[in-house]
This record gives structure tokens, C-alpha cells and sequence, in this order.
């Protein structure tokens, strides 16, 4: 089943009675060329790509749960390619690429919107540091605009700008830079690698990895043994507890980092907007709702909710930037579980295991990833070689110290970025 402008007039002139699943539910078989885990917008995405770049359609999705509902579907929504270290910057630019033309490549309306991503900075440091950045952002194809004050007034009248403790010096503008809507990504994805063959297996949880003499031979679940010599980890803040039954302990942490949706409001704001003296980014959704997030809750969890003392900090953080927000009411709040690494960079990555392999340690930068990841992922997993957009994102640079990425420049430390 195609999506056209004539098809979706045709099924609502005759009662929507037309339309068919947009993907089977099939029973797992009892082997597959490929097994990924995680039906998420990575593993979903690393699927379709493996079908329609390799070539390769005995596959299974193995997903816990339904299709959206992890992180994929707890998440800001947002999509950059504002990155300034080479490792990073090289892989979201592609990734980026594929985001604009993911809706005509899946035939199915992400929602993807590039209505520009402004990164204020509010000293002389800060902004020294963004121009250095916008000048990467530039040397590596991408696109970004210096603001002064008087340029971020001109498109963000509503600020604070008279705030004498975070004065606004200016904000990089990153015009490709916007959002998408997440369940639609999960699910645009999961209709192309159905379509392709592949098989996505919902409530068939991994509960075991079988290994023989080094090599990865299939996985237990909820379901029945499932055998396949390949095996890609795509289960985010999970990556630690599935690792470990390979008997890996991988470099991570796993965080909880919440967000906030507001009441439906009028449209009044046009961009995604970041306040450099707190950490804290806001943009409003289609449904009119502002949606909005901070830092992490800072302690080690794997519970999908929040605290009380972190939501207060991103409060304050929106009402130092944006007073105006002050009389919307939030309606819900959640959590997402991050897989944090000690230099805030993801990896993908063969593993010890043979036919084992990681992609994980996302921290903040999963969703914007998805497409890109798929399709590095795919590449590994297919061809055994690393992707060329992809190749700093190694296991062992935490054990020799060599290829650290440190985007944020605070350490290699968990919880710092």
C-alpha cells in the first residue's frame, strides 16, 4: 500500500474502509540471516536499511514491548546537525541528509519540519565558542548564521533580552536544523522494513544470548529460541543489561532525562531554541503544545519518570529565558532512559563476541541520529566494515584513551554530559 494525495481523497470519500496494516504481525521463525533487538528508531531504521541497501530480508526485529513506545517515543523531537568535533560532525551532516529526504524515500510524512535550531549565547566566551562552531558547522557543509542581539530580536522578539544576569550577546542559527514527529518516524519505519521482508515481532522480550565458542548463535526470549549468526544491540538505556548477557560490561551509564509538553496553544513559536546559561530547549509541536526539556536527572536509574527537583530547574530555566511561558499549563511529563558513555559519543562498534554488534551510548543525541545510525549500523553489520561517517565511534577508545570525542569539552565523565 502506496500513500497519494488521490489514494487519502478516495479512502475519505468513502469512509477510511480501504486501509490495511501498516505492517504484519508475524510469529518469529526459527532462524534469520540477522536479528536485531530493539524495535526502536534504531533498530527499525538499521533494518530497513540492511533490507534496502544489503539486500538482506530474513531479518527479525525483536522488540519487548509495541512498536514506539521507548524512547523513539520519549523524546524533544529534535533534529541538527550542529556538531564541531570531527567524529560527530561528519556522521549527523549525513544523517541530516537522509532526514530530508526520509518522507519521499519511505513514502510515509514524518512530519520532518526545518524551521531552524537558534543556540543563544549570552558572554563574549560563549560566543567565541559558537563562532569556532559555526565555522565547523560550515567547513563540513552545513549550514550556520551568526546573530547578534539585534538579529535574535528580529526573530525572537519574545525573549527576555533585559535580563541583566544572562544577557542575550547573540544565538547561531542552524536553518536546516528543526524537529519531526516521533511515532511517525518509528512507524514510517517499521511500514519500509516490513515492506522489504523483514519481520517485526512485538511483546518478544531477549530474555538470553547464545554463544559458542566465541560466536553469537542465535537468542533466547519470551518466545522461543531464535537462532541467527548476526546480532545487532540496538536497545538504548538496555544496552548495559543486554551486553552483560554476553558477558560484556560496556563503558556505560544509564541516566533518566525528562521532558515536558504543554496545553495546545496558538503558534507563537517558529524555531527550536536552546538557552546557553541553562540547559534547557523548547519548540511547539503541530498540536500547538510547547515542548520542552533540560538537563539530566543526574543519578543512575532505569525508571521511566523524573524528580520533582529536576523539573523544577527546567521551569526556571524557561521562565529565566521566555516569561511569557509562565501561564501555560504543563499537561505530562517523561522520562527516557539514556545510555550515557564517559565522553558523551555513541558507538557502534563490533563487539569481542563474533556476529555480536553494538550500537549504543546515544546520551542526548538519539533521535536526530535514527536515520543515520540505521544506515551506518546496516553497513557494519552487512559488510563487516565500518561505515566512513562513522569510523571514530569505536569500543576501544575508552580502553586505550585514543579517539576520545569529547563534544562538550567536560571530561570523560558520565554524568557530565
Amino acid at each position: 500500500m502506496r500513500f497519494s494525495g488521490l489514494r487519502i481523497l478516495k479512502e475519505g470519500l468513502t469512509g477510511n474502509k480501504g486501509w490495511s496494516p501498516h505492517w504484519r504481525d508475524p510469529e518469529p521463525k526459527a532462524e534469520y540471516d540477522a536479528i536485531v533487538i530493539g524495535g526502536g528508531g534504531h533498530g527499525l531504521s538499521t533494518a530497513y536499511y540492511l533490507a534496502k541497501n544489503h539486500g538482506m530480508t530474513n531479518i527479525a526485529v525483536l522488540e519487548k514491548g509495541y512498536i514506539g513506545g521507548g524512547n523513539v517515543g520519549r523524546n524533544t523531537t529534535i533534529v541538527r546537525a550542529n556538531y564541531f568535533l570531527n567524529g560527530n560532525s561528519e556522521f549527523y551532516s549525513h544523517s541530516l541528509k537522509l532526514w530530508e529526504g526520509l518522507e519521499e524515500d519511505l513514502n510515509y510524512n514524518v512530519m520532518h519540519s526545518q524551521r531552524g535550531l537558534i543556540n543563544l549565547f549570552h558572554s563574549d566566551g560563549q560566543r567565541d565558542a559558537f563562532v569556532r562552531r559555526g565555522n565547523a558547522m560550515v567547513n563540513q557543509g552545513d549550514d550556520a548564521v551568526l546573530l547578534d542581539t539585534a538579529g535574535v530580536r528580529k526573530i525572537l522578539p519574545y525573549l527576555d533580552f533585559d535580563n541583566t544576569r544572562f544577557p542575550i550577546y547573540g544565538g547561531l542559527l542552524h536553518p536546516r536544523g528543526g524537529t519531526a514527529r516521533h511515532d511517525a518516524v518509528a512507524w514510517g519505519f517499521a511500514r519500509g522494513a516490513d515492506m522489504r521482508g523483514v519481520d517485526i515481532i512485538q511483546n518478544c522480550e531477549v530474555t538470553g544470548i547464545d554463544i559458542e565458542n566465541g560466536a553469537v548463535t542465535g537468542v533466547q526470549t519470551t518466545r522461543g529460541a531464535i537462532k541467527s549468526k548476526k546480532i545487532g544491540l540496538t536497545v538504548a538505556g538496555r544496552s548495559g543489561q543486554l551486553a552483560a548477557m554476553a558477558g560484556m560490561r560496556l563503558p556505560i551509564e544509564s541516566h533518566v532525562l525528562q521532558a515536558f509538553v504543554t496545553e495546545g496553544l496558538k503558534p507563537v513559536i517558529d524555531h527550536v531554541i536552546s538557552f546557553g546559561m541553562g540547559h534547557f530547549y523548547i519548540s511547539q509541536s503541530d498540536k500547538g503544545g510547547l515542548v520542552f526539556g533540560g538537563d539530566l536527572d543526574f543519578y543512575a536509574s532505569y525508571a521511566s519518570r523524573g524528580n520533582l527537583p529536576m523539573k523544577e530547574h527546567v521551569m526556571e530555566a524557561g521562565m529565566t529565558l521566555m516569561p511569557m511561558i509562565g501561564e501555560a499549563k504543563v499537561l505530562r511529563s517523561w522520562g527516557g532512559i539514556m545510555d550515557m558513555t564517559p565522553d558523551g559519543s555513541p558507538i557502534i562498534d563490533k563487539s569481542p563476541v563474533e556476529g555480536l554488534y553494538l550500537n549504543c551510548g546515544w546520551c542526548y543525541g538519539g533521535f536526530k541520529a535514527v536515520p543515520g545510525s540505521g544506515s551506518v549500523f546496516s553497513h557494519l553489520m552487512a559488510t563487516g566494515r565500518h561505515h566512513s561517517e562513522a569510523t571514530g565511534f569505536r569500543l576501544d577508545r575508552f580502553r586505550t584513551g585514543v579517539g576520545i570525542i569529547d563534544e562538550e569539552g567536560t571530561g570523560s565523565q558520565h554524568n557530565l554530559h
